[in-house]
């Protein structure tokens, strides 16, 4: 096992390193001058010569990048010129707020895909695996922030059940009844999509293993069906869930992007649509970058934990 974990966290590091790469490189090849964009009126020739020089942009870019990835390992992500403060700071404290609510997507969107999935595959062809299918293909066709905008004029706008937008109540508030308020409506927006995929791969998966030879067994000993569906069907069809559940993970936490400026979020999505449009290059490079590591160490965890519940891997 100790060997699988080392081999797995060194398949890693390449694709850390080609993330900063690519990160780099999207960033470097907009077009425009960051510099002129930031000082605006201000962009006097020396001006411009001076902020060229702070942001490194009179280097090639070879050794743009290699500055770059070299404070990056110290710790270092730079300073935002928009907001005045170090990168790394900006888009930690942001990042918890996305955390809240791709966790909370995330939650929803397993609880209600595992449920719906395994329903759909045990009343195989009947009204309610008819009903689950197509409640499936709606969500998955449906875009994320067109949904979260029609929940904002139905349950915010004309019902006033919830917020319209923002984490807490701008007067009073701030606990956590407040934040939950607050929760709903891009939590479950943000989940719909998600849900879909791992209801259509749990119903795939379950019609797979309620099919086996070891299931007819268990129901032909007269085992109780609510025990052969979930003590034997579902744990081996979870194992082939996980690394879905870790991609979906990652896709929760890319689409906040989307989620975050529809439902005005205090989130690294919103920071990163700021700071694109205000050029604050360091920033959106911080920040993407966070968000693909993310992506990929949901995904590592996902692999670690289907070896360590599979014993066909560890075969």
């Amino acid at each position: 096992m100790h060997l699988y974990v080392l081999r797995r966290l060194l398949m890693t590091v390449p694709v850390l390193l080609g993330l900063t790469v690519i990160v780099f490189l999207i960033m470097s090849l907009i077009p425009g001058d960051p510099a002129l964009a930031i000082l605006g009126s201000y962009a006097t020739p020396e001006n411009l010569a001076r902020l060229r020089a702070n942001l490194g942009l009179d280097l090639s870019l070879p050794q743009q990048y290699w500055v770059w990835l070299t404070n990056i390992l110290q710790g270092d992500f730079g300073r935002s010129y928009h907001l005045n403060r170090p990168v790394l700071d900006e888009v930690l404290e942001r990042f918890g707020a996305t955390l809240i609510l791709a966790g909370t997507s995330l939650a929803l969107c397993v609880v209600i895909g595992v449920v719906a999935g395994i329903v759909s595959a045990v009343r195989q062809y009947g009204w309610a695996d008819r009903i689950i299918t197509l409640l499936v293909l709606i969500g998955i066709s449906v875009p994320a922030f067109w949904l979260g905008m029609l929940m904002i004029l139905l349950f915010a706008v004309e019902l006033r059940w919830f917020p319209v937008s923002g984490m807490y109540s701008i007067y009073g508030g701030g606990d956590l009844p407040d934040l939950l308020r607050h929760l709903v409506l891009p939590a479950i927006a943000l989940a719909v999509v998600a849900a879909g995929v791992i209801a259509r791969l749990t119903r795939s998966n379950m019609l797979e293993v309620l099919r086996q030879d070891y299931i007819r067994t268990a129901r032909a000993k007269g085992l109780d069906e609510n025990r052969v569906i979930l003590g034997h069907a579902f744990k081996v069809a979870l194992v082939n869930l996980i690394p879905v559940i870790g991609v979906q993970a990652g896709f929760v936490i890319g689409g906040a992007v989307y989620i975050e400026t529809v439902f005005q979020w205090p989130g690294i999505g919103r920071m990163l649509v700021t700071a694109i449009s205000t050029r604050d290059i360091l920033l959106v490079q911080g920040g993407v970058l966070v968000v693909a590591a993310s992506y990929v160490l949901f995904n590592l965890c996902a692999d670690l934990l289907q070896y360590w519940l599979d014993p066909r891997i560890k075969a």
